[in-house]
């Protein structure tokens, strides 16, 4: 195992690099030179603090911090590699970077799986109308997927409006169907039938998710007279949303469980001691090579040429509109419609990121423009939500559930849906206003 370098100064140059030399390539290589050694040390950094506080039986908050920690300097570093890759030796960077993306993405599943419960636990609280048990929505990460629609820690201004937007479009819905009973109790969903798992969240979710959603949150909480067929409907509401949170945490908790067991097997690889060796190696010596028509303000441009075109493929007029429902067009279509649907806004994300990392490159530790936080937060959430949203649709589809709780997912599976709408409304407001109008 590769044992930690001492931390390199801003003067240190990599291989090849001209010191002091101004303009050119020489000068692109030493402030190269210098974000790709303070990447890696950070990435060895972490990676010392994670195994120390995983040798301490008390050090578990530690060690997820150091984990975080150790993948986004690895995703740093991938991502510096893919968009500077002219000025960078292309044997070693081709090498390296998917070696970087394997462990970002493996280290990275573990605590998507818990943000994931915790955002489904909220919203299935929310919807109920019950209070959330201590600890639910708060904690790192709560911020992002825990609250409704944009987290109950967002701060962007686009976040707050467009969690306005969609909270007065569901309280807009008419309450005359409070007493609608669930789609499960008649046709061929009945309970072990084909449809009790698929057919009953797919038809909640797109038939009745707005209604049932202004329904759980106002009646199922009322005390008060409402008639015996509402009281029925919100008894069978409450037990459905029930077994729907336990048959979610019984499936996100073990995904959890293998997603930490891969993550420490992984870590115990001899393809991460490679990793590991070659980041040390990078923290000492930068393999930059000069290219002649390339610096690094004219690859950062290209970087934000190829995120402004994916831009330009989305659908931002119509996610310019709060009531569209476009997250929920393929509601009842086939089970990739809207991973086809999310792709374009999953493309564009990524390549966010590589032109956020494009920046810290080229103007150092200045922060980012306001618009691209607030960008990356409602990208971020679109993520979050549709894969909560997917994850209530596959435990819709077990086998011989009973068709309350098919129905309580539905419910879930279109609210998360309906979070999904509301990032790309609050990316549409985010985004600057000359490139919407553009497209």
């Amino acid at each position: 195992m590769a044992q930690q370098h001492r931390e390199m100064t801003s003067t240190g140059t990599g291989t090849g690099v001209p010191s002091g030399t101004g303009g050119g390539a020489g000068s692109a290589g030493e402030v190269l030179t210098v974000y790709l050694q303070e990447q890696a040390t950070e990435f060895l950094r972490s990676l010392r603090l994670h195994r120390e506080s995983s040798a301490d039986t008390q050090g578990a908050e530690e060690s997820s911090a150091a984990a975080r920690s150790l993948r986004r300097a690895a995703r740093r570093i991938s991502g510096t590699l893919h968009t500077f890759a002219p000025l960078l030796d292309a044997d070693w960077s081709s090498a390296l970077r998917p070696e970087l993306a394997w462990l970002s993405g493996t280290l990275a599943q573990e605590h998507a799986y818990a943000l994931r419960l915790e955002r489904l636990s909220g919203a299935l609280h929310r919807l109920s109308g019950t209070p959330e048990p201590s600890g639910v929505g708060v904690g790192p990460g709560a911020g992002a997927g825990s609250g409704p629609y944009l987290g109950a820690g967002a701060v962007s201004r686009t976040g707050v409006l467009a969690a306005s937007a969609v909270s007065a479009r569901r309280n807009a819905w008419p309450q005359a169907t409070a007493t609608v009973p669930g789609p499960g109790g008649t046709g061929p969903g009945g309970p072990g039938g084909p449809e009790s798992g698929a057919g009953g969240g797919h038809r909640g979710a797109t038939v009745r998710g707005p209604a049932a959603g202004a329904t759980l949150r106002g009646p199922a909480a009322d005390t008060g007279p409402r008639g015996p067929a509402a009281g029925a409907t919100t008894r069978g509401l409450a037990v459905g949303a029930a077994k729907a949170a336990a048959l979610l945490e019984r499936q996100l908790t073990l995904a959890r469980t293998r997603a930490h067991s891969a993550a420490l097997q992984a870590l115990g690889s001899s393809r991460f001691h490679a990793v590991a060796d070659s980041v040390a190696v990078l923290a000492s010596e930068v393999p930059v090579r000069g290219a002649a028509g390339h610096d690094l303000r004219h690859l950062a441009a290209s970087a934000e040429a190829a995120l402004a075109e994916a831009v330009g493929a989305l659908p931002l007029g119509q996610a310019g509109h709060p009531y569209n429902a476009g997250a929920l067009v393929h509601g009842l279509g086939a089970e990739t419609a809207p991973d086809a649907q999310d792709a374009p806004w999953l493309k564009v994300r990524s390549l966010l990121r590589l032109h956020r990392y494009a920046q810290e490159v080229v103007l150092g530790h200045a922060p980012p423009q306001p618009r691209v936080l607030d960008a990356s937060h409602a990208l971020n959430v679109h993520r979050e939500a549709a894969a909560a949203a997917a994850a209530a649709a596959q435990a819709a589809r077990t086998p011989r559930i009973a068709p309350a709780t098919a129905y309580a997912l539905g419910v879930l599976h279109a609210d998360q849906r309906h979070d999904v709408e509301a990032a790309r409304f609050a990316f549409q407001q985010a985004w600057p206003h000359e490139e919407v109008r553009a497209r």
